[in-house]
């Protein structure tokens, strides 16, 4: 094993403990937590779409904790307003001067519970933050910490209640995830185990916060040849196809399907990117952003993606 590999290794050795971690929460998901871990390395936000008690919270709380990162829960309502996210200047007397008062938004993990609930101006609220990693009041922009990463989670749009997210939202994500419903062993242990509420209170923190942007930095060198680019950008024209989709990917998309690839195959231990680490992820960052031009098409986001994997082939 070379020193390169040696680095490398040690780097991954805190993710793998987090893993671990992860999976005594949340039983038989390991493949969603490890999507949930990539999105953070490739710096993007995540977006989990799923009814309600199976586990949403719980995977955005359990993350936190297992990676020692500062945590806010925002519960996204009908009257939740921007001030309600961002935070709000008041006036002090005592100095005569406006001081800002930090909203939710200031932690390093922040859960938007139900966040298509909410208008779409308090949605709105994210957008700034999502892309720019800062927010900006009365003129001033405030700095958001780092490493800074959304969870958000939505209900089914076929509840009631609900107010679907403008598509340039929704492009903010770098993925979109499901996690269903347990298989019937994972679901007998829930049964017959802890409150999952007592073990996210036993979780122990097993990687440095501070380390996150390290991690974060290393997972854009990991190598992508020019065959696998190619890939990317058959996969991109794909989506472009005139009359197949309503719109194909953006370019901001396809940089973050670049991204995804490359941490999922960081976080496997890949030396590079392997056609195998891009077909891991796609269905995630892509479901979210494809809607067929049929109106009469109901594919749901994993069989749109599944489809566009199909038609392309492996160069």
């Amino acid at each position: 094993m070379n020193a390169q590999t040696q680095a490398t290794e040690s780097l991954r050795a805190p993710l793998l403990a987090a893993l671990a971690s992860l999976n005594q929460v949340l039983l038989g998901k390991d493949r969603e937590i490890r999507l949930a871990l990539a999105c953070l390395l490739a710096r993007g936000h995540l977006l989990i779409e799923d009814i309600p008690g199976v586990g949403k919270t719980t995977l955005a709380h359990a993350l936190a904790r297992v990676l020692g990162l500062s945590y806010q829960r925002i519960q996204f309502t009908s009257d939740l307003l921007p001030a309600d996210v961002i935070g709000i200047s008041v006036y002090d007397r005592a100095s005569g001067r406006f001081r800002f008062n930090r909203g939710p938004v200031f932690a390093q993990l922040v859960m938007a519970d139900e966040v298509n609930r909410a208008t779409p101006k308090a949605q709105s609220a994210l957008l700034e933050a999502m892309e720019e990693r800062q927010v900006t009041v009365d003129g001033e922009s405030h700095a958001l910490p780092e490493p800074f990463f959304i969870v958000a989670t939505q209900n089914p749009s076929f509840q009631v209640g609900t107010f679907p997210l403008p598509e340039s939202q929704v492009d903010r994500f770098l993925m979109r995830i499901e996690l269903g419903y347990p298989a019937a062993g994972h679901e007998r242990a829930l049964l017959r185990g802890r409150d999952r509420r007592d073990l996210l209170e036993d979780l122990p923190a097993v990687l440095d916060p501070a380390a996150i942007p390290a991690l974060q930095r290393r997972v854009t060198e990991v190598h992508a040849s020019d065959a696998l680019l190619d890939y990317v950008q058959a996969v991109a024209r794909a989506s472009r196809e005139p009359g197949r989709y309503q719109a194909g990917l953006s370019p901001r998309a396809v940089i973050g399907l670049l991204r995804a690839a490359q941490a999922w195959a960081f976080l496997h231990g890949h030396a590079g990117v392997l056609p195998e680490d891009l077909q891991a992820v796609l269905p995630a960052v892509v479901g979210h952003r494809l809607r067929p031009r049929d109106a009469a098409d109901a594919r749901g986001p994993v069989e749109i993606a599944a489809a566009l994997m199909s038609s392309v082939p492996i160069p």
